[in-house]
């Protein structure tokens, strides 16, 4: 452990000043909840005010507070869903019949994409427009979205976090991103740059 490390670890009192707005961001994209982003953020505080022994140094302390926060949501989640019966995200069935052919193929494809969605997503404008398009779903497939392809969890580890089956999740995840591609291609995407599919 360097010595930098070693002073962050030690001086927890700069944690807040030092990490406090990025974790808040990281929290609130994932819960939309300002209360509740703020309550997830002192708690990570708090275990790790209560693990930094344990602190060997591989990561930096912002990786490590994250990596925290990333549990304290997850154990968010897990309660929710154990808790909450079973809401029904079921779309109305004339919405998605409006959307595929009766072979199942789409009516009118999405939209392409020219731009490397990895290179605009460390961009503010297309972060503000991801941030207000994945409240467009109903909150349940938003969440499964984002423990997809913002954490990058496995199949199995959502469906055990959500309490749904892998065919359950597989339309949440597909009916979450036609809601986020149309609202992005509304928000943010001029249609001249479209140019490749997002699936």
């Amino acid at each position: 452990m360097d010595n930098q490390t070693e002073n962050n670890i030690s001086d927890p009192e700069t944690w807040v000043d030092r990490y406090g707005d990025y974790l808040y961001t990281y929290a609130y994209r994932r819960t939309q909840d300002e209360q509740g982003a703020e309550d997830l953020v002192q708690e990570t505080f708090l275990a790790a005010l209560g693990a930094r022994a344990k602190f060997q140094g591989r990561s930096s302390v912002k990786t490590w507070l994250t990596s925290i926060l990333k549990h304290k949501l997850l154990d968010r989640y897990r309660k929710q869903y154990r808790e909450v019966p079973h809401e029904n995200i079921e779309m109305k069935a004339d919405e998605l019949d409006d959307l595929f052919d009766e072979k199942g193929h789409w009516k009118v494809g999405p939209a392409k994409w020219v731009a490397n969605p990895q290179k605009h997503y460390e961009q503010k404008q297309f972060m503000e427009a991801l941030g207000h398009c994945l409240k467009t779903p109903p909150k349940r497939l938003s969440e499964a979205f984002m423990l997809r392809e913002l954490d990058g969890m496995t199949t199995k580890e959502i469906c055990k976090v959500l309490n749904v089956s892998e065919t359950n999740l597989w339309v949440m995840l597909h009916r979450a991103r036609i809601y986020i591609r149309e609202c992005i291609e509304r928000s943010w995407l001029n249609p001249k740059e479209l140019k490749e599919v997002i699936s």
